[in-house]
């Protein structure tokens, strides 16, 4: 991977890859991949070599293959596949000689760019450029140009059109649909997912260009869920170029903005303009509209020694954009974005904890569908309540379609020990995620003063979450107390433990706000107090809130300072983590110990007393903290793509700025470093987000507490400034940040006083307020 191509306006936007190796093929894929939050296309080439997965998957299209196996994303039909050959012989850059190559992403524009120099197994020297876009202007449009420019007089053939002999891992999510050509040019194929019922409906077609547009001889085929056109008889002069121009278009029969049409003639004179807009012009509404979506919106920029930190938050906002549903909020975002078939698609707490912050903060709008995807996915979470003995709504950990309820896998890996599939225990008793989203409800109000949603959605949300734990509570008659038993936490190496810190003062936490807002609506609201007493018995609720708040187990500091993590962790064996800490590959312990076995050590894969003090800061002394960190963090493997950032957010917290500053690279080297294996599955979306809260969270000081706004920033010694902008209750902060001044900056001056805490002090903010930065 190279980071250093970007020069001019391109400086510090560019990332790229120099050199083809098939056996690193998956990390560019997922790394390069194109979207615009409908859908998101991975990186493989337009030839095909071994090893490589193709996919395409548009948001919200889950089907469920059989009744053995969960809702997945289906991968949807190929479009980008071109095979090329030259003078007889096929493209192929596993044959004859490269003598240049590079593929690069720009970030600024969102467009991938290929160009080779290769020279054929026959001595022939040809130089092509291969670009492409999934438009953010029309999120329905995939454009492709190729240009071939050979040394010698050549004779091309292509072969190209839509295949849907696509599959997940083997799995066929789509029967076997029409398929036809109009006016002798535009490819269309139908198809329909076997169990949701989802009809897409593609299409695709070509435009060859030399000196002047040129028609080739061309005959149109049919396969299996496969049409396409075999070119021939291209005749391209030696030093002339040939450009090839593809244009696709993807709609399915969930898609809202096509409701009540006949969709394929909709679909098919869509094609029709796209294709007489041409490639140059559909680029440039493209490069416009993530403009105004992300870099002038919400652009932040970084004076470092090392730029690579200004590329890493840029890539970060790039993937975020990619794989966020902005028009539908009926969907959410998958852990592996739209990037790869890692986790199917499912949506777990990632959004809420890790991503969400970064929309609740700079684009309320965004942030808002996707809380009202959790609102409507109630159904799901009352059924998932019932079904375990529980009231109220029980979020699923892994969330799919709104009313699929709970899709978490069954079965997993390999035990080494047993050698049977391991049993995911997620689905069942990782029970966080409730009030990780009550939180994540919580913060958005508290940021954006979004009233209309909490009466619409918020209050609901919160009381309907707190009824779960309370009703999940069980009472421990010799403790006189509540506990909650039997639970995965955060950190998913410790199962089927009691009184996991995290959960338990996050469900205290959630029950606690549910009784401040009942009492609101009851002397504020009436209205709609008596409708949500009407559907959620307020009163009854109300009551058993109450009862158990003050009788709920909270784990307590010990004297040397530490929260035990649950029951039993500090009582289990430590070992010599050394190695562990040390590796190249997250999960190494597994090559020694089986889960059963790391059950029973002190250690971690991810934060979870140091995520607790992180979101419930204020309940913990900075002293707590840094008694925990330096407990925890010794013990924590970072197995998780999540721990890195929220640790370099803690350290930031704790005033050790150079290692949240190398906690920070480390999280960005994630998918963006030169690890060329850690991204086969997809790229790591929590982690993108939470890249973003390392740098305003952490560095930029940037903090809501009890619905108060903090901005303290503390930059690392690498950096000379830090310039952001946030979303604070309906206008806009702009933050200049050096070593020695802070400068904060309301886009409108306002004499409406803005009150925000600066290095621990109440400063009320008209205009602009510069103050000196605090020395630790």
């Amino acid at each position: 991977m190279n980071y250093t191509t970007g020069t001019g306006d391109l400086k510090d936007w560019l990332v790229a890859e120099d050199g083809f190796r098939p056996e690193w093929l998956g990390k560019g894929e997922a790394v390069f991949s194109l979207g615009n939050g409908y859908m998101g296309l991975r990186s493989v080439t337009e030839e095909h070599y071994a090893n490589e997965t193709r996919n395409l998957f548009v948001a919200g299209s889950f089907n469920k293959f059989a009744d053995n196996e969960v809702t997945e994303l289906p991968n949807a039909a190929d479009v980008l596949w071109m095979e090329f050959k030259l003078n007889g012989v096929r493209f192929d850059l596993t044959q004859g000689t490269i003598h240049s190559y590079r593929r690069t992403l720009n970030v600024k524009h969102a467009e991938l760019t290929r160009e080779v120099t290769w020279e054929s197994p026959s001595g022939d020297m040809y130089d092509l450029v291969f670009s492409r876009f999934v438009s953010m202007a029309n999120v329905h449009v995939i454009a492709q140009r190729v240009t071939i420019t050979p040394k010698q007089a050549t004779t091309l053939a292509v072969t190209s059109g839509i295949n849907g002999q696509m599959t997940n891992s083997g799995v066929q999510h789509f029967l076997e649909g029409d398929k036809r050509l109009y006016d002798g040019r535009f490819m269309q194929q139908l198809q329909k997912t076997t169990e949701s019922g989802i009809d897409f409906v593609f299409h695709s077609v070509h435009r060859f260009k030399a000196a002047e547009t040129i028609e080739p001889k061309s005959i149109i085929k049919m396969d299996r869920r496969k049409i396409f056109f075999d070119y021939s008889d291209i005749v391209v002069p030696a030093g002339e170029t040939l450009t090839i121009e593809k244009y696709s278009t993807v709609f399915t029969s969930r898609d809202r903005d096509v409701e009540a049409t006949d969709l394929a003639p909709y679909a098919l004179d869509v094609t029709k303009d796209v294709e007489a807009f041409g490639y140059d012009r559909l680029l440039e509404e493209h490069v416009n509209a993530w403009d105004g979506l992300v870099w002038s919106h919400v652009p932040i920029q970084i004076e470092s020694n090392d730029m690579f930190d200004q590329l890493a938050i840029r890539f970060a906002q790039y993937h975020l954009a990619v794989m966020t549903p902005k028009h539908d909020n009926r969907m959410n975002i998958g852990a592996k974005g739209l990037s790869g078939e890692g986790y199917k698609g499912h949506t777990f707490w990632d959004t809420e904890i890790f991503i969400l912050p970064y929309y609740t903060y700079t684009n309320p709008k965004i942030a808002r569908s996707l809380l009202e995807y959790r609102y409507q996915s109630l159904s799901g979470a009352h059924r998932k309540a019932k079904e375990n003995g529980y009231e109220g709504a029980m979020f699923p950990w892994e969330s799919a379609w709104l009313d699929d309820g709970e899709v978490t896998p069954v079965w997993g890996a390999a035990d080494i020990v047993t050698g049977e599939a391991t049993k995911i225990w997620s689905g069942f008793i990782e029970q966080h995620i409730t009030s990780d989203i009550a939180f994540a409800t919580w913060q958005y109000y508290q940021v954006t003063g979004d009233q209309d949603f909490m009466d619409q959605y918020g209050y609901e949300l919160l009381i309907d979450t707190a009824k779960f734990w309370a009703s999940r509570l069980e009472w421990n008659e010799a403790a006189g107390r509540y506990d909650i038993n039997e639970v995965v936490g955060p950190d998913e190496y410790k199962e089927h433990v009691d009184n996991n810190a995290f959960t338990n003062y996050t469900a205290h936490w959630n029950i606690q706000k549910a009784i401040e807002y009942v009492e609101l609506l009851r002397s504020e609201k009436p209205e709609l107090f008596e409708r949500l007493n009407e559907k959620l018995d307020l009163e009854t609720a109300e009551e058993r809130f109450r009862h158990v708040l003050d009788l709920i187990y909270l784990p307590q500091v010990r004297e040397d300072g530490v929260l035990p993590q649950d029951d039993t962790y500090l009582n289990k064996q430590i070992i010599d983590l050394t190695k562990y800490k040390n590796q190249e590959n997250v999960g190494s312990m597994f090559l020694d110990y089986n889960l059963e076995q790391v059950n029973e050590i002190q250690v971690s894969k991810q934060a979870d007393v140091m995520i607790l003090m992180y979101l419930l800061e204020d309940l913990f002394t900075a002293d707590v903290k840094r008694a925990n960190w330096e407990y925890y963090e010794p013990k924590t493997l970072h197995d998780s793509s999540l721990s890195l950032s929220t640790h370099s957010v803690l350290a930031s917290d704790l005033g050790d700025q150079e290692l949240a500053y190398d906690l920070f690279r480390r999280a960005s080297e994630i998918d963006l470093g030169p690890n060329m294996k850690t991204s086969d599955a997809g790229i790591h979306a929590a982690s993108l987000g939470g890249i973003w809260q390392a740098v305003v969270n952490g560095f930029g000081g940037v903090r809501m507490t009890g619905g108060k706004l903090r901005i303290s920033p503390m930059l690392p010694k690498a950096w000379t400034s830090l310039t952001f902008s946030i979303e604070w209750q309906g206008e806009t902060l702009d933050v200049h940040a050096t070593q020695q001044h802070v400068t904060i900056t309301r886009r409108v001056a306002s004499e409406k006083p803005l009150q925000v805490e600066v290095y621990g002090e109440k400063r009320v903010i008209t205009d602009t307020f510069t103050s000196d930065v605090l020395t630790v």
